[in-house]
C-alpha cells in the first residue's frame, strides 16, 4: 500500500458535472435509518452513514447549483433553489456525530431536498429513481 496521493484539481467541478446521480440507493438508506426505532450501532457506524448521506447531499447540492447558474436572472426557480442551498449548506455546516441522531438528522435533511427540488421541476438534477 502507498502512503502517496493524488489531489484532483478541478475547480470548476467539471469532473463530475456529466455523471447522473443515482437516487434509489440513498432513497433506501434514508428510508432505513429513518425507520430506525432503537438501532444498536457502533458509534463509527453512525458517522459513516452520516458521511454517506453528506457526501450525496453534497453532490446533488453542486449539480443544482450549476443548474440553477444557468437560469436566466428572472427565473424565479434560481432564487428558490438559493435559498434551499444556503439552507442546505447552513444544516451541513453541523459537526458530524457518532449518533443515530446525527445520522437520522443527516437522512431528513437528504429527504427534504429531494422533495423541495422536485417541485423545482426541470432545475432538479436528473437522477434515478424518484422520491
Amino acid at each position: 500500500m502507498s502512503d502517496t496521493y493524488n489531489v484532483l484539481h478541478d475547480p470548476h467541478g467539471l469532473a463530475d458535472a456529466e455523471l447522473p446521480l443515482d437516487r434509489a440507493p440513498y432513497e433506501a438508506l434514508v428510508t432505513a435509518v429513518l425507520a430506525w426505532q432503537d438501532p444498536d450501532l457502533s458509534p463509527r457506524d453512525y458517522e459513516q452513514i452520516a458521511l454517506q448521506l453528506t457526501g450525496h447531499t453534497r453532490a446533488f447540492a453542486a449539480d443544482v447549483q450549476r443548474r440553477a447558474a444557468a437560469l436566466p436572472e428572472d427565473d424565479g426557480r434560481g432564487a428558490l433553489a438559493d435559498v434551499i442551498l444556503r439552507e442546505a449548506a447552513g444544516r451541513l455546516s453541523q459537526p458530524i456525530q457518532g449518533t443515530a441522531r446525527c445520522a437520522q438528522n443527516r437522512a431528513r435533511l437528504v429527504r427534504a431536498l429531494y422533495e423541495r427540488f422536485d417541485r423545482l421541476g426541470d432545475i432538479a438534477p436528473t437522477v434515478a429513481g424518484t422520491c
